[in-house]
């Protein structure tokens, strides 16, 4: 049974980590496209117009691969979690089908629209094709953020007396307060992640000399989105969704934070390598009293520590928890301080010409990938032992016929078919960056005029 358990989660695990990578570039890159958008519109230039269409190029080379990437998902909530499905079905289908509707019918045909019909419709109508395809990206992103948090805060059902979990209030799970905090801050995270993306590809072409207006267009929308969305990330999103984890998660909380001892004056963590066998945290470097402080606004407040719960009722991963949390926390701080640099670097027009920030920015776009992973990590290794927290322990989740030896078998054939599809992806995605944003070259002037 438990090698089962390891089995199921690993690969639920694997598919949905590697099927994240492409939405968050999607979610991100469609607000960003409806500002280029919006700009060509309202400045009449056809630079803001070739970027738009370059980067829906690019849009909907992740779109694709994202949907194919994750239907496999939507199967294993069948195939490894029956038991689960049979239990929640009647709150998470409600979620995920209008997710479906929104992502394979409003987000996929505004981008048909939008790549496909531009000559046929008025700058105005194109314009508005862009921001349904927003509408579509971020709404379908509710819907699921709104299956996640009833699973992380369950609200608004009832059990039957056969057990399964029936929906009390449509509006009661789509409002969930839970959601307001994780969505925002996963929006913010996307648009990170699109913004950095953006500068990166922008940096791309000012080192090697070729899209030189491109390149700096994409370059300044890039580091000044990012670089705003960076600083929201860690408030108020950021801190809003720790506030909730503290309030209603405590044992997720004190593992996210390495506190194995209830304490007032709890120090915040920087650094320090969790040891389970004499539950401390080892060579650590800290701010004294500073968790207490960030998390209810008083030095002296008590934190509850790992020791408050029965070792059945705390997260079983509890480093690899640990070091995703302090992984997120620190790629996004170090994020802040370069992109602000960046934009001082800007602000005093000298960005496009200092070759080392072009370097960083260029190599930085690995990261927020990283970072976004590991957030997910956290959010979803804390909630255990629980699938639907408080409610369905995961152990009662799984589907008890399909045996470990098929999970391990279908496991290294989704391994094998996704990389085929990651090289796949790679190659269409370096042929379309290669090709550029407009077909002819322009020439590199040196100088940031």
């Amino acid at each position: 049974m438990e090698s089962m358990i390891i089995l199921d989660r690993l690969q639920f695990a694997f598919t949905i980590i590697f099927h994240y990578l492409f939405p968050q570039l999607t979610m991100g890159l469609a607000l960003l496209i409806f500002y280029f958008k919006s700009m060509a519109l309202w400045k009449g230039k056809e630079e803001y117009n070739n970027a738009a269409r370059f980067w829906a190029k690019i849009f909907a080379i992740n779109f694709t691969v994202g949907v194919v990437t994750g239907i496999p998902m939507e199967f294993q909530f069948g195939t490894n979690w029956a038991a689960f499905s049979r239990a929640t079905g009647g709150v998470i289908g409600q979620t995920l089908a209008l997710e479906g509707v929104f992502a394979f019918f409003l987000e996929s045909s505004f981008l048909g629209l939008f790549l496909f019909r531009e000559k046929h419709l008025t700058p105005k109508m194109h314009w508005l094709s862009a921001l349904m395809l927003l509408a579509g990206s971020w709404i379908s992103a509710y819907f699921i953020i709104a299956t996640n948090a009833w699973m992380q805060h369950p609200v608004a059902y009832s059990v039957a007396s056969d057990g399964t979990i029936q929906l009390k209030s449509f509006w009661g799970l789509l409002l969930n307060p839970w959601i307001f905090w994780q969505y925002l801050h996963n929006m913010t995270a996307s648009v990170v992640t699109a913004s950095i993306v953006i500068s990166s590809v922008g940096a791309y072409y000012l080192l090697s000399k070729k899209h030189f207006e491109q390149g700096k267009l994409f370059v300044r929308v890039g580091v000044i989105t990012a670089a705003i969305a960076s600083m929201l990330v860690m408030f108020p999103t950021g801190d809003g969704e720790s506030q909730q984890v503290f309030e209603h998660q405590p044992a997720k909380a004190a593992a996210m934070e390495g506190i194995f001892k209830t304490q007032k004056g709890a120090p915040l963590v920087i650094i320090g390598q969790p040891d389970m066998k004499n539950k401390t945290l080892d060579n650590s470097i800290e701010l004294p009293k500073f968790l207490s402080f960030l998390t209810y606004h008083h030095f002296e407040a008590e934190v509850v520590g790992m020791d408050a719960f029965a070792d059945e009722d705390l997260p079983d991963l509890i480093p690899l928890l640990y070091y995703a949390y302090h992984i997120m926390v620190g790629l996004g701080t170090i994020f802040a301080a370069i992109l602000l640099m960046a934009v001082f670097l800007l602000w005093k027009k000298k960005l496009y010409g200092a070759r080392w920030m072009l370097w960083i920015l260029m190599l930085a776009f690995p990261f927020p990938y990283i970072a976004t992973t590991a957030g997910w990590m956290t959010t979803e290794i804390g909630r255990q032992p629980w699938l639907v927290y408080g409610l369905l322990r995961t152990a009662d989740g799984i589907s008890p016929q399909v045996s470990s030896g098929n999970t391990l078998f279908t496991l290294i054939g989704f391994a094998g078919m996704y990389f085929l599809i990651g090289v796949l992806f790679i190659i269409l995605i370096l042929h379309t960056i290669s090709k550029g944003p407009v077909n002819e070259e322009k020439n590199f002037n040196e100088g940031d005029k």
